[in-house]
């Protein structure tokens, strides 16, 4: 029987958790394992539509919603990418797309620290994921 992914922490979990990991290598160990927590992408899911462009690696990011709340989901074949993945679904799901918008993900990820210690390409990737979010985001508020 397939086991099912821990629930998600929440953002002040996850933020905890940053903040008593001195070390780069365990942090990094850490965004993995939000990766693992992801509830599985609907195949539905997997489509062009919801693919983010520029990302080293294969990241799709579904927003779903009735124009109150929108609900995130995302998968990746990079472990790491879908922990950044994770990390943004933590801070954006369930919101309405107007919270959403004006979430201030710059600031989450300046705290965690994170474009210090990403590659450039990994850094222009989790933006593009944002944009897109947002982007998305903006329909649904329609």
């Amino acid at each position: 029987m397939p086991t099912m992914p821990s629930p998600l922490p929440t953002l002040r979990d996850v933020e905890e958790a940053f903040a008593f990991l001195d070390d780069w290598e365990d942090r990094y160990r850490y965004i993995m394992d939000l990766g693992a927590k992801l509830p599985a992408l609907a195949d539905e899911d997997r489509i062009e539509r919801n693919l983010v462009h520029g990302c080293q690696s294969a990241v799709w990011v579904a927003l779903h919603g009735d124009g109150t709340n929108i609900n995130l989901t995302a998968d990746s074949e990079s472990q790491l990418v879908k922990g950044l993945a994770a990390i943004v679904v933590i801070a954006l799901d369930a919101k309405s797309p107007e919270a959403l918008i004006a979430f201030d993900l710059d600031a989450l990820f300046a705290r965690l620290r994170l474009h210090e210690h990403l590659s450039p390409t990994r850094s222009n990737g989790l933006h593009g994921m944002v944009q897109q979010v947002r982007s998305r985001a903006c329909q649904l508020a329609q």
